[in-house]
């Protein structure tokens, strides 16, 4: 009688053990299920006749179960991460008409620089913690960092402005205009923090509440400046459409707290994109 209840306790031990190891154990990897799996063979085989390590045993493959479909999950989502591919419309909230660089400070009445564009650009998340640092399991907190060409306006202007600009500074006048085409554009670098919602499904909303973006301007303002630093928010959402692959659509806006020598580059960029999870 006593061997028994040696035995029994010895099981409930070993069973305890093994579940509060279980309990505290990260997400598992290959080498994780098999040893849970050694574990369930050694209970089954060690006391069988035990009531208290029948129940163990089913909770420990209960256990089993789940984490080999997080494991499964894991395998064909990727660890996080994703490289993705922008496009859309852009737009900043004043145009550059008039500027000395981009049509001559309007002589011939030509402008360009309108505020309306597009924009083409291309980015990379870094998954930074799965469940926001154990706040919420379904959350995600990413790294991202992101570049962008905008094109507003490419105009073959009669009069050239750099050509009228050196002829003007020489002579004091404007003889014998050439023509020219200028394209206004600008450049945008950013990174940022990403907060991605319900992880592990296949529609995910994320927002930006704030990044860091670095504007670069063509052709420079009249005070010959191109870079502004500025505040990146943003806000979308990713579809899963097959195993790694993702297509998606956001809008962000740019603020900055001064212009380029009185070029404002503030404005907002609404699109879409298609992402490559790993």
């Amino acid at each position: 009688m006593f061997t028994r209840t040696k035995i029994a306790l010895s099981a409930a031990s070993t069973a305890l053990i093994a579940v509060t190891g279980l309990a505290v154990a990260p997400l598992a990897n290959a080498d994780d299920l098999t040893v849970i799996d050694d574990r369930i063979t050694v209970l089954e085989q060690g006391v069988s006749s035990s009531s208290y390590n029948a129940e163990e045993v089913a909770r420990l493959n209960t256990r089993l179960e789940t984490l080999e479909q997080q494991e499964a999950t894991r395998a064909t989502r990727g660890d996080g991460h994703m490289v993705f591919f922008r496009g859309g419309y852009a737009r900043n909230n004043v145009n550059r008409h008039g500027n000395i660089l981009t049509d001559a400070a309007g002589l011939g009445g030509q402008m360009n620089g309108q505020k309306d564009g597009w924009y083409v650009g291309a980015g990379l998340d870094l998954n930074l913690s799965d469940d926001m640092f154990g706040i919420d399991d379904n959350t995600q907190l990413l790294g991202e960092i992101m570049f962008e060409y905008k094109q507003f306006q490419r105009k073959d202007l009669d009069i050239g402005p750099l050509p009228t600009l050196l002829n003007t500074a020489l002579t004091g006048t404007h003889p014998n205009p050439a023509p020219s085409s200028v394209t206004v554009s600008q450049f945008t670098l950013t990174a940022s923090p990403k907060i991605k919602f319900m992880k592990n499904t296949w529609f995910n909303p994320w927002i930006i509440p704030v990044g860091l973006a670095i504007h670069v301007i063509s052709p420079p303002s009249d005070g010959v400046t191109v870079l502004v630093p500025g505040m990146h928010f943003g806000a979308g959402a990713d579809f899963k459409v097959w195993r790694n692959v993702y297509l998606g659509v956001d809008a962000r806006y740019n603020l900055t707290f001064q212009d380029v020598n009185g070029v404002d580059v503030q404005g907002l960029t609404a699109g879409g994109y298609v992402g490559f999870g790993f």
